[in-house]
């Protein structure tokens, strides 16, 4: 099958930064065939006119929690800590059917604002809550996104001067061993993967050194790359040093968990050499810039941490602490911090598209097959329309994108396939989707 979308602008995110003011994409299969410049005379089964839109490569969420979808809008004045003594006590009473109601819900929203590439940071496994990964892999297939599903995993409750109740922690074995489970159950080495497993403790005040050692050990003896929560509160660079003498960087650098396999969620206070040792060691950061103002962590050194060479990719994070869900405006959100931390020219429209794309993408470690709009590359990609009220008269199309109001998205295609059409989900009924949603934020917060 070969797609032919034409006479729109494009931004391909290249090495180059090619930008065409008309031009075509062409997809065969799951793959791009062809990107270029005016009409093309190509044959094709279907052609799109794509006239008053951009087209970019799909974005890329580097770090989320869908099962939050249930509980959006409690603790909505609390600091992290507080948000999470609150949330934890709900959360035990997840199980399979929530947590895919969740999911499927936040996947939905995730595409209608350009998303096509989730990674999924899911930590809590009561213990009569079923089957918690199978649940996200079946909302992964139903809408038809790509996910990097991040077996989280917590053993340190409050009995052991952890925050979360010891009833919503694992043992170290038992998390280990779900771990690798979910490794050698659902994680897809190719090329095309549509789900990918990553190994995630969830962070220094919830899990113990064992388990910091053991997923890093398990992680790469198996390939995969690893992931958690760093530097994200001031509260917890305090309890960090209080405990181990360190920093959560230096801490996490002792542990063997900064590398090239590694990217981590947050990374609001880094000192100069914190940053220095991301780049060096090559360790990505998951920027949430919407989730991190909601909370009031802090603006994470974003200029810095590009100086520096690390790897930055935007997130939503999850949507308890981010009601919107959605990853499009995560390009304004990000651009705006930027230059309140650090003056007008902290962050170009450019660079702000180029996190939501290519730096997603070399966080999860698939550079070399999402984030661009190259021959040769997935077929992940987004169509933005820009010729409505909200964006007329803006003559570059990339600062439209960034700088206004989060656009339609015309049309969205994962591996080819199309998964929005004109504004509206292809692959799911919205409707039943909210329908769902309501039923398991219901039964989830109104439980005893």
């Amino acid at each position: 099958m070969r797609t032919l979308i034409e006479n729109a602008a494009i931004s391909t995110v290249d090495s180059a930064g090619t930008e065409y003011r008309s031009g075509y994409v062409l997809v065969e299969g799951s793959r791009i065939a062809a990107v270029g410049e005016g009409r093309a005379e190509l044959p094709a089964d279907t052609r799109i006119d794509a006239r008053g839109c951009l087209v970019t490569p799909g974005l890329v969420n580097t770090h989320h929690h869908l099962y939050q979808w249930a509980t959006r809008g409690m603790a909505a004045d609390g600091t992290l800590f507080e948000w999470l003594g609150e949330l934890y006590p709900v959360w035990a009473g997840l199980d399979a059917e929530i947590t895919h109601a969740a999911a499927g819900a936040g996947l939905a929203r995730l595409a209608r604002t350009g998303c096509t590439t989730v990674a999924d940071h899911h930590y809590v496994f009561p213990r009569d809550g079923g089957d918690q990964l199978a649940a996200l892999v079946s909302a992964t297939h139903r809408i038809g996104l790509r996910t990097h599903l991040v077996r989280g995993s917590m053993d340190r409750g409050e009995s052991a001067g952890g925050l979360p109740p010891d009833r919503l922690v694992e043992d170290t074995e038992t998390a280990l061993l779900g771990t690798e489970h979910a490794i050698d159950t659902y994680h897809d080495p190719t090329p095309d993967a549509r789900v990918r497993i990553a190994a995630g403790p969830c962070s220094p005040f919830t899990v113990t050194e064992k388990l910091m050692l053991g997923a890093a050990e398990l992680a790469r003896r198996k390939g995969v790359r690893l992931h958690t929560h760093l530097a994200e509160t001031l509260d917890e660079q305090r309890q960090c040093v209080a405990e181990t003498g360190r920093t959560p960087a230096e801490y996490a650098e002792d542990l063997g968990w900064l590398g090239a396999d590694v990217w981590l969620a947050h990374t609001v206070h880094l000192d100069s050499g914190a940053v220095r040792r991301l780049g060096v060691t090559g360790t990505g950061s998951a920027h949430c810039p919407t989730s991190n103002g909601r909370l009031g962590t802090g603006i994470a050194p974003v200029r810095e941490l590009l100086d520096a060479g690390v790897p930055v990719g935007l997130g939503v994070d999850g949507a308890a602490s981010n009601e919107s869900g959605g990853l499009g405006e995560e390009l304004h959100q990000a651009l705006l911090q930027a230059r309140q931390r650090g003056g007008p020219r902290a962050l170009a429209v450019r660079e702000a598209l180029h996190l939501g794309t290519m730096g997603g993408a070399r966080c999860l470690g698939r550079e070399h097959e999402l984030g661009s709009l190259e021959p040769g590359k997935l077929a992940d990609l987004t169509v933005w329309r820009l010729d409505g009220l909200a964006h007329a008269g803006i003559e570059d199309p990339v600062a439209a994108l960034v700088l206004g109001a989060t656009p339609p998205v015309e049309l969205l295609l994962v591996g080819g396939e199309t998964v929005v059409d004109r504004g509206e989900l292809r692959t799911a009924d919205e409707p039943a989707l909210a329908a769902e949603l309501r039923a398991a934020s219901a039964k989830l917060t109104e439980a005893p």
